[in-house]
């Protein structure tokens, strides 16, 4: 028996130890007052039973002692429940008490670790939302159990599954459940589940809500440990840094929207300032562990604001995240999706805003139209229109001079900014 099942009770002063199952009837019982489901976050509702759950997921039917409730709880466990497009495809999961007077579904399958049933329906197969939507919430949930947790995907999608195996390895020691393939009829029994993944905030895990503290640096060593990343921080101590080093600026580039329109001379021009230039287009069919080998040999990464810049969370600790900002009154969204989470990441981060003439936005509007004149109005029509005019219908060409300066910004929090690397200055 596991420790984590051990428990003691007293009779006549002789130790008797109790059993999982007497265990788990011990936790219902002091969690019989608490509701089932935490409905408050905004983006996520979590349920969970402590107890013998009987968990049907063909049907996504969790079966529960009447002890536990008396009343059917429904959810949809996938962290944007504030976004009706994103939760469309996503299955709704039923909580309720064993039928009637009838005795409970029969176990089929008997587990000893807790369930964490989660969808990757969604938005999932774009970068940020793979892991601001699941991946984040998914180690804010199981990093605690130490791989003893059961995963349970709904709406499971091999390919998608397949990427990110390796993080799912970290996370638990067993094989993972497909829900919707499962067989039908079969019932798996558990002493704990959880439905849903706890969200804090994009790409963020707050160590005073965590279970035990943990926060992002644990996350991004967990990556490391996944994907055989060598370099823990860009920064070395003392004398192991060698100065023959170039540092390495990575462009994430891209080639439908948002495209840089003068990267062979952003290229040229971070060569100039002694960097060695590496240009890299991730996408849904890049290997990820290549691309994630790539990134942390970088000292810095820039890229125009995408799903690309999730790649951060691969990059050392001490590197430097520079965001261009397309033009169009987006400093909201580029503060959300990636200038707050960079320093739990331990990252510096700079960001280089898109001005209407290095954008081609300037071509497609007259210069007192509110697209250039007055964004914010804009805004007002709605994300759609937000999305559609500057996110969709834009290109950029930063000024290479300007862009100059943030580049020696970024050097100055590199080892190479302070060991004599400024004849290019």
């Amino acid at each position: 028996m596991e420790k984590s099942e051990e428990a003691a009770l007293t009779v006549d002063e002789e130790p008797i130890s109790a059993t999982p199952k007497e265990v788990a009837a011990e936790r219902a019982a002091s969690m019989s007052n608490k509701p089932i489901c935490s409905e408050t976050s905004k983006r996520s509702d979590v349920c969970e039973v402590e107890g013998d759950a009987r968990l049907q997921g063909s049907s996504q039917i969790i079966f529960l002692p009447p002890s536990l409730t008396d009343r059917e709880w429904k959810t949809k466990p996938y962290c944007r429940k504030h976004d009706p497009p994103a939760m469309r495809n996503v299955k709704e999961w039923t909580l309720k008490p064993f039928p009637g007077d009838a005795p409970p579904p029969q176990c089929s399958v008997n587990h000893t670790a807790p369930a964490l049933v989660f969808s990757i329906s969604g938005f999932t197969g774009n970068l940020f939302h793979d892991f601001t939507d699941v991946l984040v919430p998914l180690f804010i949930s199981a990093y605690q159990f130490r791989g003893e947790v059961q995963f349970v995907i709904a709406e499971h999608k091999s390919w998608w599954v397949s990427k990110f195996a390796l993080i799912f390895k970290q996370l638990s020691n067993y094989e993972i459940i497909d829900a919707d393939n499962d067989d039908r009829g079969t019932i798996h029994c558990f002493p704990r589940v959880i439905v849903g993944l706890s969200f804090h905030k994009e790409l963020s895990a707050d160590p005073a809500r965590t279970p035990t503290g943990y926060t992002m640096a644990e996350f991004k060593s967990m990556l490391r440990k996944a994907y055989g990343l060598e370099r823990p921080r860009a920064v070395p101590t003392g004398d192991q840094w060698d100065i023959r080093r170039k540092p390495r600026l990575l462009i994430i580039t891209r080639k439908k929207t948002r495209v840089f329109l003068n990267e062979r001379g952003m290229t040229d021009m971070a060569m100039s300032l002694g960097f060695d230039v590496r240009v890299a287009e991730p996408g849904m069919s890049t290997d990820l562990s290549k691309f994630a080998r790539l990134v942390n040999s970088a000292d810095v990464m820039i890229g125009v604001h995408g799903a690309g810049l999730t790649n951060m969370v691969f990059l050392p600790d001490g590197a430097v995240l520079i965001q261009v900002v397309p033009f169009g009154g987006l400093d909201w969204l580029a503060r959300e999706t990636f200038k707050e989470p960079a320093p739990a990441m331990r990252l510096h981060y700079l960001d280089y805003h898109i001005k209407p003439e290095e954008s081609t936005i300037s071509q497609q509007y007259a210069a007192d139209d509110p697209v250039i004149k007055d964004p914010y109005a804009v805004h007002k029509r709605g994300w759609n229109e937000i999305s559609r005019i500057y996110l969709e219908n834009q290109n950029v060409k930063p000024q290479l001079g300007r862009l100059r300066e943030t580049l020696l910004e970024a050097l100055k929090h590199l080892p190479h900014g302070r060991h004599g690397r400024t004849e290019h200055d």
